[in-house]
């Protein structure tokens, strides 16, 4: 068919993209036996085409994108569940989020670190009706994806198969059976233990990761947060198959639990999975609150001796709980200080400035219990003392030193654009409101992220930073072939001690925000 223009000044690239934009032109529409020289309906509607392509230029001073609509499940047996619906495509994501990561290690004995850790593992090794071998078949088959993960607040189990009754109903009593019936078989177990084994020993020669245990230790003592969720070469000797069944049938039960669903499914339909999965689970009780950890009062100084020319670095103090009001203010002062690349302060001033580091960033996390705040890189090792000089004193002058309009401007905006991200996919909003769900935030969340985060003042975000961290608690792990503790802790005293704490160009900023009364 040939297609004629119009005698208006239309390209003709222009004029075939305008096809494929605008879905009211049809085949019908573009017959030869239209006038060239009037300007008819579909000519208008041409020239919208053309106004809707100019708008394209605009995209880019869009900041605020429409976070997912999440609805809270009414549930038979008060199991927390937040749905989506997402039509587009023929798939369904479901999470069971339990309160039994590693930190509820400890529920059935002391010492019996990495017990949630081998129970993901071991949980899909087989039930009285079916082996491993049988349960994974049965999956492919359905062609579902079934994923069972420990971590140090949750145990997770995720499902995702297609929205097809005949393919998502037996994937889910496929789930129920084997979190209600898994054997945890010691055949199973004894594999595992001794992958695990050949795990710690390599772990003796990782120094980033002697690090980050050491870290935890340090800060957390003697509450469930400071052991490895996987375990220990001592702890894991410990692990029975009749405990894993005591550890399933105590904490992997309905009360102990919230469902995320995501997926081509109708409120009604979702409701129907939520009561279907909280009432054919183990009925039990939900796990027992953590306690507090309790801050440090002055430095801390943890120094690993490894044979190497390059050294290790973190260090940090506790921060906050997932629920805390300031958050998301934290969350920004994390970006600006050491989350955001060659534009953070401590990569500036460690790596652009003076060459120490290849990269040095921040961390902030945020928990059921009070999370951390901490910073880490490599250098070298005739660059040590000076490379923490240089970061301590960056985190004490980003304490103290009033923040600019211009660099919190700059912060949000690029959060805001890259926030879309977090639901990008069924699979990220299914993780996101399963978050939202465990950690009792409310429903909205995503949506009141975005405006809260808008909202943000410098003011309100160096009451943040000034409630919230603190250059004079820090916890130090170091790994290098040789440290001067004493030397070390002299110095950083010293950077306490020259650190201004009022700006005099900026008096009234930094009183207001010093003595402004935390919520």
């Amino acid at each position: 068919m040939t297609m004629r223009l119009f005698t208006i000044s239309l390209k003709k690239p222009l004029f075939l993209l305008s096809i494929l934009l605008c879905p009211t032109l049809n085949h019908a529409e573009t017959t030869p036996n239209q006038h060239e020289d009037t300007l008819t309906p579909q000519s208008e509607t041409h020239l919208k085409a053309i106004s809707a392509l100019q708008s394209l230029k605009n995209l880019g001073e869009q900041q605020h994108y429409q976070a997912p609509f999440v609805q809270d499940l009414q549930n038979n047996q008060n199991v927390r569940t937040l749905f989506v619906a997402a039509q587009d495509l023929p798939i369904v994501d479901i999470q069971l989020t339990f309160n039994a990561g590693s930190a509820q290690d400890e529920t059935l004995g002391k010492g019996l670190f990495g017990m949630s850790n081998m129970a993901a593992k071991l949980i899909t090794e087989g039930t009285e009706q079916y082996s491993a071998k049988e349960i994974v078949s049965t999956f492919e088959g359905l062609g579902a994806q079934f994923n069972v993960n420990a971590y140090r607040d949750m145990f997770i189990v995720k499902l995702r198969v297609l929205s097809d009754p005949e393919k998502l109903n037996p994937a889910i009593n496929m789930m129920l059976h084997v979190l209600n019936h898994s054997q945890f078989k010691a055949s199973g177990l004894n594999l595992a233990l001794n992958n695990t084994k050949v795990g710690q020993k390599q772990l003796q020669e990782n120094p980033s990761r002697l690090m980050g245990i050491k870290f935890y230790r340090a800060l957390y003592g003697q509450h469930p947060y400071a052991e490895p969720t996987v375990g220990t070469n001592g702890s894991i000797q410990k692990i029975t198959p009749e405990l894993l069944r005591s550890f399933r049938d105590k904490l992997l039960v309905a009360q102990n639990m919230n469902i995320a669903i995501t997926g081509n499914l109708t409120n009604t339909e979702a409701t129907h999975i939520s009561n279907l999965i909280s009432q054919n689970l183990t009925q039990g009780q939900p796990a027992a609150a953590l306690l507090e950890p309790q801050d440090q009062k002055d430095f801390n100084i943890q120094y690993i001796p490894y044979n190497s020319t390059q050294a290790h670095v973190t260090m940090g103090h506790l921060a906050i709980k997932r629920n805390d009001p300031d958050r998301i203010a934290l969350e920004v002062a994390n970006q600006m200080f050491g989350g955001n690349g060659f534009n953070s302060v401590l990569m500036k001033e460690l790596r652009v400035k003076r060459g120490y580091t290849y990269g040095a960033y921040s961390t902030l996390t945020s928990t059921a219990a009070r999370g951390l705040f901490s910073l880490s890189y490599a250098t070298e090792q005739n660059q040590l003392m000076d490379s923490i000089r240089v970061s301590h004193q960056a985190l004490n002058d980003f304490i103290k030193k009033p923040i600019s309009n211009k660099q919190l401007e700059e912060t949000k905006e690029g959060m805001l654009r890259s926030f879309p991200m977090t639901f990008s996919s069924n699979a990220n909003i299914n993780a996101q409101i399963a978050a939202i769900g465990f950690y009792q935030l409310p429903a909205d969340y995503l949506t009141q992220y975005q405006k809260q985060l808008s909202e943000i003042t410098p003011q309100q975000l160096q009451h943040a930073i000034q409630k919230h961290l603190h250059a004079d608690r820090l916890t130090f792990v170091i790994v290098a072939n040789q440290l001067d503790e004493k030397a070390l802790k002299n110095m950083l005293n010293n950077n306490i001690k020259s650190a201004q704490i009022i700006q005099p160009d900026t008096p009234n900023l930094i009183i207001k925000t010093t003595l402004r009364p935390s919520k």
